[in-house]
């Protein structure tokens, strides 16, 4: 039934009558088929509690069993799940339920006290883990699943895109859309029914629903969930469950190589891990310590662009480019010329080659949940744009350059950001890095770098001269060191807080002035210097606050 179905809720009945183990959550064990019960008693309970015709509901939640017992739920009811994020605050939060118009909130008693104080007319909450969530679904626990009513167009998922500025855009996601993903990711990874996936990044993001769910219910494997995130727990898990296939995004891969290293870390049942944004060198490193191949991919959370990697994509490129993807100057709607590299892999000319990828195919993006503005934002010229910069060579493959408010612009010249982190993560203090752009005093940008992980001036300057690829204008002016990167909620590194806080920041940062041959520590002096005469004044505490140290003449 699996390679039929058309929407989430034919595979969510299609496991009604499988026995065999399917979730598996701490030391909570459920079959496929009890996973198919709960679901359509929630969906009947939903039928109750709902409007005629229906309505959305929230999902505030950790990974716990309820999450997809709730999305299958959903399906079931033809109604849509907005994921919640749980690192949203008083009047966000709200925001986040009432915006996406949910008329039942699902919650737990972990997330009580976010929403005792919050005003949210017309919305009914559900505690999961109180006597009264028992007794409500009780009179339904005979109900049996009925996909006779779902279609591929019906909303399912409602999920928050992180954005630099404003407020959170909620994605559209259709059943089709997601068995149609859930399918032909199992067909690409070869999932078949004895697999389990470890669903350790977080539900409420698309990456988790889209990439590691989706594909297990297409092919009747199994799910191991963990409640959130846990790097020492990692490897603990994937043992303990049998998991043979995982997701990840932004640093978690890293967070997993900073554990301590064991002589049996090979020793485990995993085959893939699929995601983005872990870096040549730690997909390079997790496969040497873990004997376990990381599939970097693009796709935009939206939909409406992705790259495939495929046997014969040269180093630090995401894939080939797919029909209608192309690389444009966002101002000229101009095609960008191809990318030049160097013998050493520099790129030469990323000043008219690095441009913002659109795709100008039919694509499966459904729009934003009321946000008209974003929506045209996104089909200008009726393309899809997806905000994110790439370069593309004479081959077709893509190189990703970051996001479009990672643009480095330095003497005129357009850098990529991603390609200085891929240098920078070489450097063998480095656990963590990024890199973002820093007002110029006169004019463009300075390029910036924090770093998680040891730093040593004369060792990191020596580093930079020995790598052939870092070009002369990249090397960072400034080297922020952090004990941790600051992230978001799905595990990405916190760019804009990076940003926003520049040199003005708590942590040490090093600097290396122009003509100087290596980094120092940047003092309050140099700050007068380089900010110039209308620079805040600080006393030595706040110096210490900012990362500023006080300079002894």
């Amino acid at each position: 039934m699996e390679s039929k179905a058309r929407t989430v809720a034919e595979l969510v009945a299609g496991r009604w009558g499988d026995h065999r183990p399917g979730l598996w959550f701490e030391e909570r064990t459920l079959t496929h088929h009890d996973v198919a019960a709960g679901a359509a008693a929630r969906a009947a309970l939903l039928a109750d509690l709902l409007p005629p015709g229906g309505a959305n509901i929230g999902v505030l939640l950790d990974n716990t069993p309820e999450y997809p017992l709730w999305l299958s739920a959903a399906a079931l009811a033809r109604t849509a799940v907005a994921g919640i994020n749980p690192t949203r605050r008083g009047p966000e939060l709200a925001r986040d339920i009432l915006h996406t118009e949910c008329r039942v909130l699902i919650a737990d008693r972990t997330y009580a006290p976010l929403l005792a104080d919050l005003e949210l007319p017309g919305v009914r909450k559900l505690l999961t883990d109180s006597e009264e969530y028992e007794a409500l679904l009780a009179p339904y626990a005979g109900a049996r699943p009925d996909p006779s009513r779902a279609t591929p167009r019906d909303r399912l998922l409602l999920y928050f895109t992180s954005g630099s500025t404003g407020a959170p855009k909620a994605a559209i996601c259709s059943q089709g859309r997601l068995a149609a993903a859930g399918r032909s990711l199992a067909d690409q990874f070869g999932v078949g029914a004895d697999d389990v996936h470890y669903v350790c990044m977080p539900m409420f993001h698309g990456n988790a629903v889209i990439a590691d769910w989706a594909p297990a219910l297409a092919a009747g494997a199994g799910v191991a969930l963990r409640r959130r995130f846990s790097a020492s727990g990692f490897l603990g898990d994937v043992r303990r469950y049998g998991a043979t296939y995982f997701t990840y995004v932004g640093r978690a891969v890293q967070y997993v190589l900073a554990t301590e290293e064991r002589a049996d870390d090979r020793d485990n049942p995993l085959r893939t891990g699929f995601g983005t944004e872990a870096g040549a060198v730690d997909a390079a490193a997790f496969e040497r310590r873990f004997g376990v191949r990381l599939v970097e991919g693009y796709g935009s959370s939206e939909g409406g662009a992705a790259v495939q990697w495929s046997p014969g994509t040269p180093a630090g490129a995401v894939g080939r480019a797919g029909p209608g993807l192309v690389v444009l100057d966002p101002e000229t709607r101009a095609e960008c010329p191809a990318a030049v590299f160097d013998a050493a892999g520099r790129l030469l000319n990323g000043d008219e080659a690095i441009g913002e990828l659109v795709n100008r195919a039919p694509n499966p993006f459904e729009g934003y949940w009321r946000n008209p503005e974003a929506e045209q934002e996104r089909r200008r010229d009726g393309w899809y744009w997806t905000g994110d910069l790439f370069c593309r060579d004479a081959n077709g493959f893509l190189y990703f350059a970051g996001r479009a408010d990672d643009r480095i612009r330095v003497d005129g010249e357009n850098l990529a950001a991603a390609m200085i982190e891929n240098i920078l993560a070489r450097y063998e203090g480095a656990g963590a890095v990024a890199v973002y752009a820093v007002p110029d005093p006169v004019t463009g940008d300075q390029v910036m770098a924090a770093l998680a992980g040891s730093f040593e001036a004369s060792g990191f300057t020596a580093f930079l001269s020995a790598q052939p690829d870092l070009g002369t204008k990249m090397a960072p002016r400034f080297v922020r060191v952090v004990d941790r990167m600051p992230v978001t909620a799905t595990n990405k590194i916190h760019r804009g807080q990076l940003r926003r806080e520049g040199v003005h920041c708590p942590d040490p940062v090093w600097w290396r002035p122009p003509g100087e041959p290596t980094y120092r520590r940047l003092t309050r002096d140099d700050m007068k210097n380089i900010e110039g005469p209308l620079a805040p004044t600080r006393g030595p505490s706040e110096v210490r606050r900012q990362g500023l140290e006080p300079r002894t003449r």
